[in-house]
């Protein structure tokens, strides 16, 4: 599958207590227009499955072509993720990191068993786009095209 171009996403949600948590996903997807409905994957052994299986709703962050260390630092095992990153949360009460293409904020409305994976999909309630060029990953590198692409 690292040969099949993608974007990238970070997800991020809060816990029961209000705290953020967050990670890089690169298996996102559009489901529907009518609705507006997103879907994406997170593994088992995630350390972060239980937070989001808890929570309402997720923002999702199409990461652009500046934000390659905040790719890397929501990927990282650091647990001081957003320490790292200019975020608030939103009126959704949704973490939402700056600078990124695009932000879909979403509402949960269904998490299907897939494997070693469950997939959560996403109902949009707000959309925030700005004018950026995407990042890209690619053979487990990342970048614009068609600088990731490896020789």
């Amino acid at each position: 599958m690292g040969n099949y171009p993608s974007g990238v996403t970070i997800l991020t949600t809060t816990d029961a207590d209000g705290n953020p948590c967050g990670l890089t996903v690169n298996s996102f997807a559009s489901v529907s227009l009518d609705p507006l409905l997103v879907l994406w994957c997170i593994d088992r052994k995630s350390t972060n499955l239980e937070t989001f299986q808890q929570s309402e709703g997720f923002a999702v962050h199409i990461l652009s072509i500046d934000q390659e260390d905040l790719c890397w630092t929501f990927a990282g095992k650091d647990a001081d993720r957003f320490s790292k990153a200019n975020w608030s949360l939103s009126k959704n009460n949704l973490p939402v990191i700056s600078g990124s293409l695009g932000v879909l904020e979403c509402k949960t409305i269904q998490k299907i068993d897939a494997g070693d994976h469950i997939i959560f999909i996403g109902q949009i309630i707000n959309i925030d786009k700005k004018d950026k060029e995407p990042l890209l990953y690619f053979r487990r590198n990342v970048g614009m095209v068609p600088a990731v692409w490896p020789n």
